[in-house]
């Protein structure tokens, strides 16, 4: 069973270990996986340092908007203006285009047409999140996350399904509690870890067929 790790870096709206983001990235170098981070604008530029090292330590970089909001709410030249903040931001400070990667903030848009479209013209495809483990909810445990993902991944894997996408984030201590066993117990259970790259096509969401975008 393919599994893409996959953390939403972004500035998160209550308390968190500011040393969360770096040890995630010392666990994944420890244990030689390679996931994917989709990078917010403004985090970007209040975390210089451990952006560039998602980058360095040969991380896929992609892009989770400037401001993180609802897309869906936004009006086109917003959503657009947004969209081309953060690239200019994560390309000036880290050095790589994050396109064609892009996650939706909250998830929210994904399945709408219109903001589909409107990153497709901007160069980027969406990629959505088979499991999700609440590990920015602050009465989550690490052992609790992990037994979780293991579980999950487990389940989608006995349904026959080519890969598994988990959602994560960067900044939440409980999400690096979680992750050196999550990490051992999906390997142990035969898992292999890939980033949003090496992913199957069925599991992007797909371009409507009127875009004017790259797809």
């Amino acid at each position: 069973m393919r599994v893409a790790l996959t953390f939403d870096a972004e500035h998160p709206d209550r308390a968190h270990g500011t040393g969360a983001h770096d040890g995630i990235l010392d666990v994944l170098a420890e244990r030689g996986v390679h996931a994917t981070f989709f990078l917010q604008g403004r985090w970007v530029e209040a975390c210089p340092e451990s952006a560039r090292r998602v980058a360095g330590d040969g991380h896929l970089v992609g892009s989770h908007s400037y401001y993180h909001a609802r897309l869906p709410l936004l009006t086109d030249d917003g959503l657009t203006s947004d969209i081309e903040e953060a690239e200019r931001t994560i390309r000036d400070v880290v050095g790589v285009d994050p396109r064609p990667w892009f996650r939706c903030p909250f998830l929210a848009g994904e399945d709408d047409p219109r903001v589909v479209d409107l990153l497709a013209g901007l160069g980027y495809r969406v990629v959505p999140v088979d499991i999700v483990l609440d590990d920015w909810e602050e009465d989550r445990t690490g052992e609790a996350i992990a037994s979780d993902a293991i579980e999950a991944v487990g389940r989608m894997a006995g349904e026959g399904a080519a890969a598994a996408i988990v959602l994560l984030h960067s900044w939440p201590t409980q999400t690096l509690d979680a992750l050196p066993a999550m990490i051992d117990g999906l390997r142990a259970i035969g898992s292999t870890f890939i980033d949003a790259a090496e992913l199957p096509e069925s599991h992007l969401v797909a371009v409507p067929t009127h875009s004017g975008g790259r797809w």
